[in-house]
């Protein structure tokens, strides 16, 4: 699982007491350190290790920085300094979790130590003055388990945030002339974003591949190996020594490039060069945690990693076309490509055979696991963007090629309606997680518009702000 390292800068109001904020500041520390989460510390800023002074202020934000965290986290150890949370939030341009832990009954005499609560209502203003997106975990206690659960989706959420700022994708050719479906505005994706795109012509990736198959053949024999062990073969051997030597060579241009993702035109002039579909070694590079996707399908490469990232690359994500009805299941769908999933996606051995479109071998055909599943697609129309969002969860149905798996809907009707009227298309990234709240959380960041396919947005603030919530069974 991926680290992410935040900045921690817990803080304090001068008419409070400081020796609790201390004290308090110290025991959040030692939750951190139990939980194994990367933090950086203020502890060599000043003698309290606490934030409330402008001039720490300033050196905090340069350590961070240094440090590059991609978070920051703001435990209001008593009232807290408002205005100095919100400038260094600001400094710093990430993730902002903003928390305190309850306070203790009032003094025999009356007097209360810290007022944490209060002081989080007057943080959250000043950061809505600034401008500043951030995440609020509920006033709770570092034994709650509210804390452990907001901590980890937090950083999941500084996952994303911190893989959609940085993304570059490697792409081989341009759209298939058929796929009008899959245009992006790549200046756009760069302007808005920062997503940048490295395009590369078919001609280079076969040149590639006919180097590594003279220089690297140890490499594409031992991937050649791996099928024998791991999948049932139906290709003969000079094809899949093609297929092998082709997920090298994507490897090889993916890290020539700087790219944590490809999208790649998978027909049909590639067939004319290299005699197969990629979707094995799609496959192969999906399992590998590098996602890669069908059609030159720009906007399906950065949803993929967006899902990957939400479970620190924990589960891996599926690409798939919204592709027919399921014929007995009013609600059921199937979810189903040529054959780009990762393996350990499926619950039976994987075969390399022919997909059920195209003449041509390389394909991969298994049944996914079925269980819980979230589905999203990130897209746009006119200079706006959002993200489709929902659950889902796996379903019996029957047979079919390729990478598959019959899921249900609350409401497939409704789904159907999100996806033609649009900005979205037939692709879209299933995960066996359920990372709706990580997504939906993290939209806010990135300047995407969360778009639930279910009326679930209320219950999924409330997961969000520590609620105990049950979200409907499909």
């Amino acid at each position: 699982m991926e680290k992410i390292k935040i900045g921690f800068a817990p803080t304090r109001r001068s008419i409070f007491s400081a020796p609790d904020a201390v004290k308090y500041a110290d025991l959040t520390r030692a939750k951190l350190d139990e939980m194994g989460v990367s933090y950086v510390d203020i502890k060599d800023i000043n003698e309290e290790g606490l934030l409330y002074d402008d001039n720490d202020r300033i050196k905090i934000a340069e350590k961070f920085r240094k440090e590059g965290v991609a978070g920051l986290f703001l435990p209001h150890e008593n009232f807290g300094t408002e205005y100095e949370c919100a400038r260094l939030a600001k400094d710093l341009n990430v993730p902002v979790l903003l928390w305190g832990p309850r306070d203790e009954r009032p003094e025999p005499d009356g007097m209360r130590l810290r007022d944490t609560q209060c002081g989080l209502f007057a943080t959250g203003k000043v950061l809505r003055r600034f401008g500043i997106p951030f995440t609020y975990m509920t006033n709770c206690r570092l034994t709650d388990p509210e804390f452990n659960r907001g901590i980890h989706d937090f950083l999941a959420v500084c996952n994303v945030v911190k893989k959609f700022r940085n993304l570059r994708i490697l792409q081989i050719g341009p759209r298939p002339y058929d796929f009008w479906s899959t245009m992006c505005n790549e200046g756009e994706l760069l302007e808005k974003f920062n997503v940048q795109l490295a395009p590369v012509p078919i001609p280079e990736l076969t040149a590639e591949m006919k180097r590594v198959r003279d220089e690297e053949k140890d490499k594409v024999e031992a991937v050649v190996d791996y099928c024998h062990s791991n999948m049932i073969c139906k290709i003969d051997d000079t094809l899949l020594t093609n297929v092998a030597a082709l997920k090298v060579a994507m490897k090889n241009m993916a890290d020539k490039y700087g790219a944590g993702a490809i999208a790649i035109q998978c027909w049909n002039a590639l067939q004319g060069e290299i005699g197969i579909m990629p979707c094995a070694a799609n496959s192969l590079l999906n399992e590998e945690g590098i996602p890669v996707v069908c059609e030159t399908d720009i906007h399906g490469a950065i949803t993929q990693v967006l899902a990957e990232a939400a479970t620190f690359g924990d589960k891996k994500g599926m690409f798939a076309d919204w592709t027919v009805r399921h014929p007995d299941n009013e609600n059921g769908e199937l979810l189903q490509h040529c054959g780009p999933w990762p393996m350990s996606v499926a619950d039976e051995k994987p075969s390399i055979c022919v997909p059920v479109a195209f003449p041509y071998n390389g394909a991969i055909s298994a049944r996914a696991k079925k269980g819980k599943l979230s589905i999203m697609r990130f897209d746009g129309d006119g200079g706006e963007y959002s993200m489709l969002l929902g659950h889902a969860k796996g379903i019996d149905g029957p047979y079919t090629k390729g990478t598959y798996l019959w899921i249900e809907v609350n409401d497939l009707k409704r789904l159907e309606a999100k996806v033609v009227e649009g900005p979205y298309i037939h692709h879209c990234v299933a995960v066996q997680a359920d990372i709706v709240p990580v997504i939906y959380e993290a939209c806010k960041y990135i300047g995407v518009k969360p778009d639930l396919y279910d009326p679930i947005e209320d219950k999924v603030k409330a997961y969000l702000h520590g609620e105990e919530v049950v979200f409907d069974e499909i």
